[in-house]
């Protein structure tokens, strides 16, 4: 991305599961939002104060603790999207569908959240993120398009897609989400994945059509071989 662009977008590895969280902002206004933003507050904040970007929100994709923070099923990780909005002056966008999963794993209140549907659509600056709803690994798993961007969170990874056997997912729904709204997108969109999971951090979608599996079937008696169902 040149400097000329309105744009800011940068992808940060995080935390001990191969997280991704993702800055995306405009230049001009020097504002943005933060993905995911788990495991370590201050390292995010730093990141935006060097790069001089004002953050004003957090983008949830879904409510599991190694992307939001907070705790679940025994599991716990630091930071995440309560410690943020105790530190700076932003709100979570998450799903309607995910609103109160998040609530219940991380303790932030009502008044923390905007509440999104698939469709939704904000601005930073000239900069616009569709909000693509994509339930299967969650029910209100939510993907992020900017541009020729696609952030997946755990939904679609660098050839492979999220797990749909933990509490909440839905093999079903799964192969919808990937055979709808995902499969609309056209092949130069990059996808940007919640995990670094596959061999390369980013790849285009025309790519991942070719090599991802889970993008290969072709009905549903495929996906059902395929899920082992």
């Amino acid at each position: 991305m040149g400097e000329s662009s309105d744009l800011y977008f940068r992808q940060v590895p995080i935390g001990p599961m191969a997280n991704f969280i993702y800055f995306i902002g405009s230049r001009t206004t020097r504002t943005c939002v933060v993905v995911d933003p788990a495991w370590d507050t201050d390292a995010l904040v730093r990141l935006a104060e060097a790069d001089d970007m004002k953050i004003v929100g957090a983008l949830v994709t879904h409510y599991h603790p190694d992307h939001c923070g907070g705790g679940m099923m025994g599991f716990r990780v630091p930071g995440g999207v309560a410690e943020l909005i105790g530190r700076v002056d932003a709100r979570i966008h998450v799903h309607k569908l995910e609103a109160d999963g998040l609530k219940q794993v991380t303790g932030v209140s009502e008044g923390d959240l905007v509440r999104r549907e698939g469709g939704d659509r904000m601005a930073i600056g000239d900069v616009e993120i569709t909000f693509i709803h994509t339930p299967g690994h969650t029910p209100g798993s939510q993907c992020f398009l900017v541009r020729d961007r696609l952030v997946a969170g755990d939904t679609l990874f660098v050839d492979g897609c999220g797990r749909v056997d933990l509490p909440g997912g839905d093999a079903q729904q799964m192969y919808e989400s990937l055979t709808g709204p995902l499969a609309a997108l056209t092949d130069d969109v990059v996808l940007y994945p919640g995990h670094n999971y596959g061999p390369t951090p980013t790849s285009p979608l025309g790519t991942q059509r070719k090599t991802n599996r889970y993008l290969r079937i072709r009905s549903r008696d495929d996906w059902r071989r395929l899920m082992g169902r």
